[in-house]
């Protein structure tokens, strides 16, 4: 019986905490521009921590993809708190007063359409996503005319009234507010106060700033700005402590004064260059206690440090690449067992060395971050990885620790991570203990090693990451619009690795399915990407720091002509390593004018070579043989392009870009 009280109270509780917040009033049509949209929540408690909630917009409308109930927006709760009265405020920044968390401006759609309040984070709405009622705490499905009720999204979200905004024909100056019944009303609209008028009527205080980001040496500007003038001096007290950053790394006036009369008091504090690289840093502006009838409207404030005593490399960047100027650290010997080996031969003597039980380490993923913190650390500055895909820099710091992926980066599987056949067993260990700790691999069969394998990890974009999923490359996934195609080359040879490493998994043609079947594709877009995208100095640095973790290297970075003889078209070709030999002493060639019109020049071409234009897409536009200088009259639409020169003992891939 005790049993049976507790499962009850406790049932109760999960239906009490789980109703503690509700949406309270919304406004998503004003006077023709839509620059004075909100909503408005209320929880049951005041000073109620909105983390683990997740604001969801769903659109009604005939374009929609998922049959007019998709998402095309959602906010993050994590780290809002309401007031005294309940009350949070969401809104444009032109509301007044002003909102606790800033939505664009005309982003709110006018209706029919819906809100909802979820159980989640926004990671769990991508737009597009279907309007479901799993995790669902509120809805409110709303409109500006009585015709169009949205009664798809009143099914799903089971709601049995849809509220129209423009039912007094006053839709630009009235919102839809909750009444004490549950149900919903017209009127004049009021953001940040109780719909009935009851309730403490705050002062708000936000806190403004420069810049998000601020480098050391720099100094940095901090407003306070209340709502209305203060009656009576406001003594404000802030501290920037947060983690590593103390108050070794600045000065300035922490405490200051809004005086009578006014709204709003600055500080400048000056960041300090200490001339050690301690790497980024994030400091936290926080506000402590305000008197009872202020609010503070943003408080705990992350601003970017960078150290600006930062080590640069010899070698570029992927998107600005070298050649020979990062030695290929390879054990003497270490591909001897390849020589005067062809096809399955040649394959299983690769296996032999990759996958070797003897010598070969597997980490744990939890090591993974701090291995892509060294292995694809920015060339340009050691404080900051390079994101595949994105081919862009972004700050060590900034690794995914959490639910949110946006300006973040994490560990990207190349080849699917849904498509290596992992068992319904396998748990990743997320503990990293570092280069010491670590198990032999069991051979070609240990599928579980794949899931940590550094050759197929890389650091990207969260959202891009996302977005790749485990689509197929070239059939399907082609990188971000604009990219430049950096990282085709990485990629394929990741791929061709993962394809011998493991004896479950292959690479195909075309698009297989995305089951984890151990397939992924496409080999004939590979096959170019891998020609396309020669070996840079970055990759074979990568291939170096993973050879110190895991014992072993990816053979196609360090041979890049062993693709062909295992994938391509020389897979019954004897392989002799000195064949294959490229010359990264040679002096590499210019283009100029670069961007150019009609015409361009190549020159520092000791040998006659062939130079071929490719399309950003890979598609062959033209090709010439060149020597020493040679002056190229071109008739090429306006874009971006991959120029590959190439000679018996050369190849190097250049980006041109024509107006």
């Amino acid at each position: 019986m005790r049993n049976k009280i507790i499962l009850f109270v406790s049932l109760l509780w999960c239906i009490y905490s789980n109703a503690q917040i509700v949406i309270n009033e919304i406004d998503p049509d004003t006077n023709s521009t839509d620059v004075k949209e909100f909503i408005e929540l209320k929880s049951i408690q005041p000073n109620f921590p909105l983390d683990g909630y997740v604001i969801v917009f769903f659109s009604a409308g005939s374009s929609s993809p998922y049959n007019g109930i998709s998402s095309y927006y959602a906010i993050d709760l994590d780290g809002l708190i309401t007031d005294g009265n309940g009350i949070i405020l969401l809104g444009n920044p032109q509301v007044t007063p002003s909102a606790s968390y800033i939505i664009p401006q005309n982003t709110i759609q006018n209706g029919p359409d819906a809100v909802a309040i979820y159980l989640g984070n926004s990671t769990d709405f991508p737009n597009n996503t279907s309007a479901i009622a799993t995790n669902l705490i509120d809805a409110l499905v709303y409109s500006n005319n009585s015709t169009n009720t949205a009664s798809a999204l009143m099914s799903i979200l089971g709601e049995t009234v849809s509220y129209n905004e423009n039912s007094n024909g006053l839709a630009s100056t009235q919102s839809i507010q909750r009444k004490s019944d549950g149900t919903y009303e017209v009127k004049a609209p009021t953001p940040r106060a109780n719909n009935d008028g009851s309730g403490i009527i705050y002062n708000g205080i936000s806190i403004s700033y420069t810049s998000s980001s601020i480098t050391e040496g720099q100094n940095f500007v901090i407003t306070f700005t209340t709502d209305t003038p203060v009656q009576s001096a406001l003594n404000l007290s802030m501290t920037l402590n947060n983690s590593s950053f103390n108050s070794n790394d600045y000065t300035g006036n922490l405490n200051v004064t809004i005086p009578i009369g006014s709204n709003s008091i600055s500080t400048s504090i000056q960041i300090l260059n200490d001339g050690n690289n301690e790497g980024d840093e994030n400091m936290k502006i926080s506000i402590g206690s305000v008197p009872i009838d202020y609010i503070l409207l943003n408080n705990n404030i992350i601003i970017r440090v960078n150290d600006i005593n930062f080590v640069v490399q010899p070698w570029g960047t992927p998107v600005r690449p070298t050649y020979g100027l990062c030695p290929r650290v390879i054990p003497s010997g270490y591909y001897s067992t390849l020589e005067g080996k062809a096809g399955n031969n040649l394959r299983q003597a690769i296996q032999d060395i990759i996958a070797n039980p003897n010598m070969v380490r597997v980490h744990n993923y939890g090591d993974v971050y701090n291995v892509l913190k060294e292995a694809d650390q920015n060339p340009e500055n050691s404080n900051q990885v390079w994101m595949i895909y994105n081919e862009q820099s972004i700050s060590k710091i900034d690794y995914q620790t959490d639910n949110s992926i946006i300006g973040k980066w994490n560990r990207e599987h190349i080849y699917s991570q849904s498509r290596l056949g992992l068992p319904s067993t396998f748990i990743p260990n997320g503990t990293p203990d570092g280069i010491n700790v670590w198990r032999l691999t069991t051979g070609s069969n240990d599928i579980e090693a794949s899931h940590d394998d550094l050759h197929h990890l890389r650091a990207v974009g969260g959202q891009e990451n996302s977005t790749r999923n485990n689509r197929n490359y070239g059939v399907d996934y082609n990188g971000p619009a604009g990219n430049l195609g950096s990282w085709r080359g990485d990629v394929a040879r990741a791929i061709f690795y993962m394809a011998i490493r493991y004896n479950s998994l292959n690479v195909v043609n075309g698009d297989p399915a995305s089951s984890p079947t151990g397939q992924i594709g496409d080999l004939a877009t590979l096959l170019t990407w891998n020609n396309l995208d020669p070996v840079d100095d970055f990759e074979m640095n990568r291939n170096n720091i993973i050879y110190n973790w895991q014992m072993n290297r990816n053979p196609f970075i360090d041979n890049p002509a062993l693709v062909n003889y295992v994938f391509g078209n020389l897979t019954n070709s004897i392989w002799n390593s000195a064949l294959s030999t490229v010359n990264f002493n040679q002096k590499s060639p210019t283009i100029f004018p670069n961007p150019a019109q009609n015409q361009v020049v190549i020159s520092g071409i000791e040998k006659l070579s062939n130079l071929v234009i490719y399309s950003i897409s890979g598609e062959k536009v033209a090709s010439y043989l060149v020597s020493n200088e040679s002056q190229l009259d071109l008739n090429l639409p306006s874009g971006i392009y991959l120029v590959k020169i190439i000679s018996d003992t050369f190849s190097t891939t250049k980006k041109l870009i024509i107006n």
